[in-house]
């Protein structure tokens, strides 16, 4: 017998497909032109509000320090995307689950040494820790390798290195308070977290071919990092030039105050964690422990981390593990900077 609403179930999508159609064909080119004409009442309001006020060494400057943090950064960026992208396309997910102990608390200091010797910038290492858990891997340990990866892997390690040179103590200092709150911060959730304030994603149903994964993770990871890293790059070259000097440095001269401000920077920025060494050391005004704070906070706390968290995992989750995240992250890089910096 056929069910009273069947029909309707089944020719409501039908009826209402044409117009949805249309509506998709549509949307792209309202969309561009709304954004042409938002970006050329920008460019009228600047040059009639903000050209006047510009000396041409303020945008030389500018256009300098913008140049030369995405010049500096780009081959760091497209060496770790590439690299992301094969990892996540080749390494089957089962092979981590095989490697870590059945135990969760030696799992989650494990799980932060895989982080550290793979690379792989945030947006990778969401999906990847959701793979995890969906093939069983605890979920404090899947979450100590997504902090992990992206903020002191080696790739991320040799561009801090070439963005401070001279500065071994900062390469050192990343790499230590990143892995201490990356594992402290499995543990605190393998204690305190319940099951129903995570969302553990479902195993995928089939896999696509390794090549396409591939190219569609590469495409994927280096548009979205590529943009972050311009609007970065473009915060930090405004910081440089059109905040002015006396603001900065009441700032950067307070310690408590600077290096909250660089860790809420690093929050709104999400510059991606293979170019964010060059971004920190252009903030010259800032402390060598503000600057460690960003390059901590940065990799594990980002808008775009959040989204993609709250995605993954749920809004019950994001609300608990960004604030613990950003609490460690802070706190541990203070105590690192004092002590080594």
């Amino acid at each position: 017998m056929t069910h009273p609403h069947a029909s309707d179930r089944l020719e409501g999508p039908q009826r209402s497909s044409p117009s949805a159609r249309r509506t998709a064909r549509s949307s792209p080119g309202s969309d561009a032109v709304w954004l042409l004409f938002a970006l050329g009442s920008i460019v009228v309001l600047i040059r009639a509000y903000v050209a006047p006020v510009l000396t041409q060494e303020a945008v030389l400057a500018w256009a300098t320090i913008f140049v030369a943090i995405c010049v500096q950064a780009l081959p760091f960026l497209v060496f770790g995307v590439a690299l992301s992208a094969a990892i996540t396309a080749f390494v089957p997910a089962r092979t981590w689950q095989r490697l870590l102990p059945r135990n969760g608390a030696a799992a989650v200091p494990v799980a932060g040494i895989a982080g550290a010797v793979l690379p792989g910038c945030e947006c990778a290492s969401v999906p990847v820790a959701g793979g995890l858990m969906a093939r069983g891997v605890a979920p404090a340990a899947a979450l100590t390798f997504l902090l992990a990866a992206p903020a002191i892997n080696p790739i991320v390690m040799v561009a801090t290195a070439v963005a401070f040179p001279g500065q071994p103590g900062m390469v050192a200092a990343r790499f230590g308070a990143s892995l201490l709150v990356a594992v402290l911060a499995g543990w605190a959730w393998l204690r305190f977290g319940k099951a129903e304030w995570i969302r553990i994603p479902a195993p995928p149903a089939h896999d696509s071919g390794k090549w396409d994964a591939y190219r569609q993770a590469a495409r994927h990871d280096l548009m979205h990092a590529g943009g972050f890293l311009i609007v970065g790059a473009i915060a930090a070259a405004t910081i440089n030039v059109a905040v002015p000097a006396a603001w900065v440095n009441a700032v950067a001269g307070i310690p408590w105050a600077s290096v909250l401000v660089l860790a809420v920077l690093a929050v709104l920025m999400s510059i991606c964690s293979e170019a964010d060494a060059f971004v920190a050391a252009s903030l010259t005004s800032f402390s060598p422990t503000a600057k460690l704070a960003f390059l901590v906070v940065g990799p594990m706390v980002d808008l775009k981390l959040i989204a993609m968290q709250t995605g993954f995992f749920g809004r019950d989750f994001a609300l608990r593990f960004v604030p613990l995240t950003f609490v460690l992250a802070v706190a541990v890089s203070s105590a690192f900077g004092a002590l080594f910096l």
